[in-house]
């Protein structure tokens, strides 16, 4: 499969959280071609300001694999990951991330900060952005602009 194929899904696990009423992101780990793992943003369902798509991919990726490095892996998200997210791309050891939407006000894959990379840190996972980029702005735009109309954001 290809990176626009991959983001297809991480497209389709955004939409899981704008069902359930958060901000659209979604996120999918890859080894060898194959989806380990998926999630969505779940700040709103779990209550908890880290249930962001990419910690609960990642999470998940360790949990199928049984180990924390994730050496192999390719993170594929919708939204440039912000620094906590980014910050565990490194972490994991990740061998890739791929994302779709820029964000210029959090972004730290290089549109705001660049941890993935920082040479003072342990690892530096390859960066390529812009996947997508379009249908994964809209979504998001579109979103926002039903929040703001006072509607439920799905």
């Amino acid at each position: 499969m290809t990176d626009e194929e991959f983001m297809r899904g991480a497209l389709a696990q955004a939409e899981e959280a704008a069902a359930g009423g958060d901000v659209p992101v979604g996120a999918l780990v890859v080894v060898d071609g194959s989806v380990i793992a998926g999630s969505y943003n779940r700040r709103e369902a779990d209550a908890d300001p880290t249930a962001h798509a990419e910690i609960l991919a990642l999470r998940a990726a360790a949990t199928a694999l049984g180990a924390w490095r994730l050496s192999a892996a390719t993170l594929y998200v919708t939204l440039e990951p912000c620094p906590m997210c980014a910050g565990a791309a490194v972490a994991a050891r990740v061998a890739r991330v791929v994302f779709g939407a820029p964000d210029p006000k959090a972004g730290a894959c290089g549109s705001l900060y660049n941890i993935c990379a920082d040479p003072r840190l342990n690892h530096e996972p390859a960066v390529s952005a812009g996947v997508l980029a379009d249908e994964c702005s809209r979504r998001l735009s579109e979103w926002f602009a039903h929040r703001r109309d006072g509607l439920d954001g799905g």
